[in-house]
């Protein structure tokens, strides 16, 4: 063993002085506030100014107190919530041009080059065009007085960390994406409260969970719950798909008692 390696760490205040902001966008989904929590201390710890970008990407183009500095104490006994602290919004406002310049001007003005984006794939997709576009939105900034010389060439770079926050678990690279398994959690147990009434009645019930265009929450739900069948629709959906699925539940049923009635 190399007696002269060293262990590699993160030193307190490495970062000292640097804008980073945090943001939740799109659907809510179950450990977002840890997320934010963990974003928000680490920056401290890291010496930044850490910043709250409340309503997703409509707060980052409103600006004001939508933009918030946030402490130690900020994101204290939040891990258990559900949802998230900071708000989420659908931003039309930011699809257009003249929007990602209003959220440009609001980031350099408070000298953050640095975001975190907690959400789903267009969250993400939002983020990465926003980065493509960061130098040339600056020189449109400055060419119209709303930045100074000194801020665009300080600001020149936009450094942007994303974490999936989907209950779909539809993102490539990752095991498990923020939300995935609470969603799953909650689903078992509606079922778990439901199957007593399905058996009381002899009855077969429907339960249709969330996916996009992902079927995980279905195709583990029906392996959790001893499902019959787990149906994945298709994109786009194949003409009578509802009488087909039916048919099969008709099918599958009819033979489940007929097993039940030779045994």
């Amino acid at each position: 063993m190399d007696s002269t390696k060293t262990q590699r760490f993160i030193e307190r205040g490495s970062h000292k002085g640097k804008g980073l902001a945090v943001f939740t966008s799109g659907g809510d989904s179950q450990g977002m506030n840890a997320a934010v929590r963990s974003v928000v201390r680490m920056g401290i710890y890291l010496g930044c100014k850490v910043y709250f970008i409340r309503e997703g990407y409509q707060g980052m183009v409103d600006g004001g107190d939508n933009i918030e500095e946030a402490n130690w104490s900020s994101v204290s006994s939040i891990i258990h919530k559900g949802g998230t602290i900071i708000g989420s919004a659908r931003c039309m406002d930011f699809i257009q041009k003249e929007g990602r310049l209003k959220a440009a001007c609001n980031l350099v003005t408070r000298g953050i080059t640095n975001l975190v984006v907690i959400g789903g794939d267009g969250s993400l997709t939002g983020a990465n065009l926003f980065r493509q576009e960061w130098s040339d939105l600056l020189d449109e900034l400055l060419a119209h007085n709303r930045i100074t010389k000194d801020q665009r060439e300080k600001y020149k770079y936009l450094h942007i960390a994303g974490l999936v926050g989907s209950i779909d678990n539809d993102f490539c690279g990752t095991d498990m994406t923020i939300g995935t398994d609470s969603a799953l959690h909650r689903i078992i147990e509606a079922i778990d409260a439901i199957v007593s009434t399905a058996y009381s009645h002899q009855r077969t019930f429907i339960m249709e969970v969330m996916g996009r265009h992902c079927g995980f929450l279905a195709v583990y739900t029906a392996l959790c719950t001893d499902a019959t069948y787990s149906f994945i629709c298709e994109d786009p959906a194949p003409l009578n798909w509802d009488k087909k699925m039916c048919a099969k539940i008709k099918e599958a049923r009819n033979k489940i008692l007929f097993m039940g009635a030779g045994s």
